[in-house]
């Protein structure tokens, strides 16, 4: 059995009712844990409001969930590929929701936030090995949109979440929400129990006849064609170097996360000192949270089409050229404006970097691990981020923390153009 013949058969396999049913789990599982990010943020302040926690708790709360995000991350890596994706996957999914709902029943706020950390633990692990299994079971051709789409999905999350905060936590408290995000979870995890494992890596491991067992599945009454081999989409084939990948997916990653969330967390304080009050009305909320969407939708078609370089790189620059424009904005109408482009560019980007270029950079031998490390190195220094950015008002204009967001995406697009390879329609070994 030849290793070549397995390789080309998954490269040009057909989207078949046993992908359409990974694709659909791993998008619930990222749609859940969209779901979970926001939560934490509205039930901490009804906790808040309620007496049930002090600021410094809250504090604590959401501290420990970056920490558990950024372990999770590093341990997804390890497990997944020295055990295998399937393992890593259905471990992270049982910690999730296991502790969240758990959480539901915290008797105080100290055992609330022990359930939070695991929880976020589990959670990490989610979005690194979500995306990276896509990867591996979805056709070359379509291989970007489908990752990307995976990550439309999940940020559809944030209205969602929103809507069922302002309906359920006056009814039923805060608790409901634990609740519903732990069953949905566990219920997912008992769907994901026969996910089959990933036919790359059990080739990485030299399980050929495990691999070929699956891809026959993948393949279904669809025959691979031996003609489509030769075609230049499915024999052009990346040979990843690990070093210089790493370079590439941590600052591209970094760089993505560090200015969505910088935005998100500042923008607020930072108008309202500058007299602009839409901060906190429908409106402002409401056109700031289409950019999620509808920067995902963009990455989705074009991911394929234009390339991953050609799409990420010019996305960076306007991040940086938006990023520039808000700084000087002094009306509320184009505050918005720019505001929802700036957040369309940051999920552009969400979709193609984190979900379809990280998993591309790395040979499968090495993939979990290498995602792991970028989506760790991230989410440790958004840790940070707070402290630098009041460090920064003590000493500068507040206007400059938009500079600071422009120099970071305009550095990564140049560290994607000169050391990033252009992975669309390759093979990855």
């Amino acid at each position: 059995m030849e290793i070549t013949s397995l390789e080309q058969r998954m490269d040009n396999s057909a989207t078949t009712p046993l992908f359409y049913k990974i694709f659909a789990l791993v998008s619930g599982g990222m749609f859940l844990d969209a779901i979970d990010v926001y939560m934490a943020s509205g039930v901490s302040s009804v906790l808040l409001k309620s007496g049930w926690s002090t600021l410094m708790e809250n504090t604590i709360f959401l501290s420990v969930g970056f920490m558990g995000l950024f372990i999770g991350s590093l341990l997804a890596g390890l497990v997944g590929d020295r055990y295998g994706r399937r393992r890593a996957y259905q471990m992270n999914l049982l910690l999730f929701g296991g502790f969240t709902f758990l959480g539901a029943v915290a008797p105080n706020m100290i055992f609330l936030i022990f359930c939070r950390f695991f929880s976020s633990v589990g959670l990490g692990s989610e979005i690194v090995t979500g995306y990276s299994m896509l990867n591996e079971f979805a056709p070359i051709k379509s291989r970007g949109r489908w990752c990307a789409a995976a990550s439309l999905i999940a940020n559809c999350g944030a209205p969602i979440t929103m809507l069922l905060c302002t309906v359920l936590i006056p009814k039923f408290s805060w608790r409901i929400m634990f609740v519903l995000v732990g069953v949905l979870a566990i219920v997912l995890w008992i769907l994901r129990r026969d996910i089959p494992e990933s036919p790359r890596w059990l080739m990485a491991q030299k399980r050929y006849p495990e691999a070929e067992k699956i891809i026959q599945q993948l393949e279904g009454n669809h025959t691979h064609q031996q003609a489509d081999f030769a075609t230049p989409a499915a024999s052009a084939t990346h040979e990843p170097k690990i070093g210089r990948s790493l370079v590439v997916a941590i600052v591209a990653v970094s760089a993505t996360i560090i200015c969505q969330y910088t935005f998100t967390t500042w923008v607020p304080t930072l108008l309202v000192k500058r007299g602009i009050n839409v901060v906190n009305s429908l409106s402002f909320s409401t056109v700031m949270m289409l950019g999620a969407p509808t920067g995902a939708l963009i990455g989705v078609l074009l991911v394929d089409r234009i390339g991953r370089k050609k799409l990420i790189v010019p996305t960076f620059i306007l991040t940086a050229v938006f990023g520039l424009l808000y700084a000087v904005q002094t009306n509320a109408t184009a505050v918005m404006i720019v505001g929802f482009l700036l957040t369309t560019c940051f999920y552009v980007l969400m979709a193609s970097v984190v979900a379809v270029y990280v998993a591309e950079l790395f040979p499968t031998a090495f993939r979990f691990r290498g995602s792991g490390i970028a989506n760790a190195t991230a989410k440790l220094l958004t840790v940070g981020m707070p402290y630098a950015v009041a460090a920064f008002l003590t000493w500068f204009s507040a206007s400059l923390i938009f500079v600071m967001i422009s120099a970071i995406a305009l550095i990564a697009a140049i560290v994607v153009w000169w050391l990033g390879p252009e992975t669309r329609q390759k093979a990855i070994r």
